[in-house]
C-alpha cells in the first residue's frame, strides 16, 4: 500500500483529494500549516472529515520549515508527493506578494530538494489557469505562458519552471496540473462561489468587479480530485489542464442560477474590473483524456446543487464565517 504526503492537507483541493486517496487504498501523511489566509473555521472543519479515517496521519508542518519538513522525510519513506500547498488568489498576491513566493516558490523547492535526497521519484504538483492570462480560449497547454499578470501566477510559473529542472537533472517524475476555478462544497470563502452563495443568502451586497460578463471554466472539486489522484500513474514531466471542459460560465449566470434555486433575490454592487483578472477561462482537456482518461463527470448545475445544499445543512456555523 503506497504511503504519500499530500501538502496542503486542510486545503479545499487537499482535503477532497485525501478523501479519494484514503478510498481507493492509499496511505496518506497530510501536512499543513492551518494559515490564516482565509477563515481558518474551514480548514478544520475539512481537517476533522479526515482524521477520523484510517491510514491518514497529520502533521501541523509549513513547506517553508526546512528542519521540519526534512524531518518529516526521515521519519517516513514516501512513494510519491501531491504537492497542494500554496498561497492562491490573484488578488492578495498584490497586497503581499513577498509571501507568494515564499510559499508557493521556495516551499516547492524544498520538497523537490527533499524528493531529490530521499529518492522520492513521484510529484504531482497543483498549478493554475491563471497562467493563460493574455491568451485566446480554450487554452491548451503548448500556449506559451509568458504574461502572467500577478504575483500569484509569476510564484506558479516559477514553480513550474523548477520542475522541468529537477526532472532533467534529477529524473523526478513530475506532473504540472493547472486547475480551472474549483467549486464545491466547504470550499474557500474567498472564491466567488461561497461568496456569492452567503451573501445572497444573508441580503448582503454582492460585489462584482466590472459588468459580470467574465466567465469561468468552473470545475467541481470532485473532479479534480479523481484527476489528481490519476495524475500519479504518469510518468517523466508533462502539464495537463483539468478543467470543467464545457462552455464557460459568466458570474451574472452564476448569481442567476444562486438567486433561483435559494429563492432570494441578490442585491447588486457594482466595482471596477480588477486589471489583474482574466476576461475568460476556458481549457482544452483533450490532453487530461488521454494522458489521465479523465473528463469531468458533474455538470455546473449539478455541482451548485450540492454546494448549495452543504451551505444550507451547515448554515448555522457558516454565519460566522469571514470573507
Amino acid at each position: 500500500m503506497d504511503l504519500l504526503l499530500v501538502t496542503g492537507v486542510a486545503g479545499f483541493i487537499g482535503w477532497k483529494t485525501s478523501e479519494l486517496l484514503l478510498a481507493s487504498g492509499y496511505r496518506v501523511i497530510g501536512i499543513d500549516n492551518l494559515n490564516d489566509a482565509y477563515d481558518v473555521r474551514l480548514k478544520y472543519y475539512r481537517l476533522r472529515q479526515l482524521q477520523s479515517r484510517k491510514n491518514f496521519k497529520f502533521y501541523e508542518v509549513d513547506i517553508e520549515n526546512w528542519k521540519d519538513l526534512r524531518q518529516l522525510f526521515q521519519d517516513h519513506h514516501f512513494d510519491a508527493v501531491v504537492h497542494l500547498a500554496a498561497r492562491a488568489g490573484v488578488r492578495d498576491s498584490l497586497v503581499d506578494p513577498e509571501i507568494y513566493f515564499r510559499t508557493n516558490v521556495l516551499g516547492t523547492l524544498n520538497l523537490m530538494n527533499l524528493m531529490r535526497d530521499f529518492k522520492v521519484k513521484k510529484l504531482v504538483l497543483a498549478s493554475t489557469s491563471s497562467l493563460y492570462a493574455g491568451k485566446t480560449p480554450p487554452f491548451r497547454e503548448d500556449l506559451p505562458v509568458d504574461t502572467p499578470i500577478s504575483p500569484y501566477a509569476a510564484s506558479k510559473k516559477a514553480a513550474e519552471e523548477i520542475g522541468y529542472t529537477y526532472h532533467y537533472l534529477y529524473g523526478l517524475d513530475i506532473v504540472v496540473l493547472r486547475y480551472f476555478t474549483v467549486y464545491g462544497p466547504a470550499g474557500r470563502p474567498d472564491m466567488s462561489i461561497f461568496r456569492f452563495i452567503k451573501w445572497i443568502d444573508e441580503g448582503v451586497p454582492v460585489e462584482i468587479f466590472g459588468d459580470g460578463s467574465q466567465s469561468r471554466d468552473f470545475t467541481f472539486v470532485e473532479d479534480i480530485a479523481r484527476g489528481t489522484m490519476q495524475a500519479l500513474g504518469v510518468e517523466g514531466y508533462d502539464i495537463i489542464n483539468l478543467g470543467g471542459g464545457g462552455d464557460p460560465v459568466s458570474l451574472n449566470q452564476v448569481i442567476a442560477m444562486i438567486e433561483e434555486k435559494l429563492g432570494k433575490r441578490a442585491i447588486l454592487r457594482w466595482k471596477e474590473f480588477h486589471k489583474a483578472d482574466i476576461k475568460q477561462t476556458q481549457a482544452d482537456i483533450t490532453k487530461a483524456k488521454q494522458r489521465l482518461h479523465w473528463k469531468p463527470e458533474v455538470s455546473f448545475e449539478q455541482g451548485i446543487e450540492m454546494t448549495l445544499q452543504w451551505y444550507v445543512e451547515n448554515r448555522e456555523w457558516l454565519s460566522n464565517v469571514q470573507l
